[in-house]
């Protein structure tokens, strides 16, 4: 995490007993597929989100695995939702992969909006503190909009936020990002700011979220 969709092969599924394909840039799989796992809204022959989620469990790790079943459910635009995750795990028993989808699941969250919001929400929630809130508005005492942040613990008021380069990139995001965090402070909220080398390294910023949660508890 976070992947690199470009340079990653294309994963090929064939009914078993068929021969799955293997060339440069493919992997072929054979699966046992019943008439309800395969769909096809492309105009060709493709496994359903929920069986393509459940599949993905036997060849990512748990925060991409998060992430892609975040998406999946988003709550603006969903592929699927929850409790039909839930019955696809179910219906694929212990196959490869059975385990990590089970413990995927209750992470999913319909509010997380990118991948890296996903993964550092797993990271917390291994950690062992609670899971924060995804996406929220922030508004102050008067009921003026302050600003609406990746993860948070309300009742706490910390906020956290990731900042992807393309936040240090543009010149009026980078400015709008110094605005936003500096409101936030005025209201008296802890806000956090995160890069890829916090979540790649995460002890540091765990112990001291740890610590902001203990201070503000």
């Amino acid at each position: 995490m976070p992947l690199d969709l470009q340079d990653s092969p294309l994963h090929v599924s064939v009914p078993r007993g068929r021969r799955a394909p293997h060339r440069h840039g493919v992997i072929g799989h054979q699966a046992t597929l019943s008439a309800d796992d395969v769909d096809t809204r492309f105009g060709f022959g493709v496994t359903t989100p929920e069986r393509t989620w459940c599949d993905l469990g036997a060849v990512l790790s748990l925060a991409p695995l998060v992430a892609v079943g975040d998406r999946l459910i988003h709550r603006a635009l969903p592929l699927t939702h929850l409790d039909r995750l839930a019955r696809a795990v179910d219906d694929y028993g212990a196959g490869r992969g059975a385990r990590l989808l089970r413990q995927a699941l209750p992470m999913l969250d319909d509010g997380s909006e990118s991948p890296m919001e996903s993964w550092q929400r797993v990271i917390i929630i291994l950690a062992g503190l609670p899971a924060p809130v995804t996406n929220y508005n922030v508004f102050d005492e008067r009921g003026v909009f302050v600003a609406r942040v990746d993860l948070a613990y309300p009742e706490l008021k910390i906020s956290m936020d990731y900042e992807g380069d393309h936040h240090r990139t543009d010149k009026r995001q980078w400015r709008r990002d110094i605005a936003r965090f500096r409101r936030l402070k005025a209201i008296g909220w802890d806000a956090k700011r995160y890069t890829a080398d916090d979540l790649a390294a995460p002890d540091e910023f765990i112990a001291e979220l740890a610590a902001s949660i203990r201070a503000r508890s």
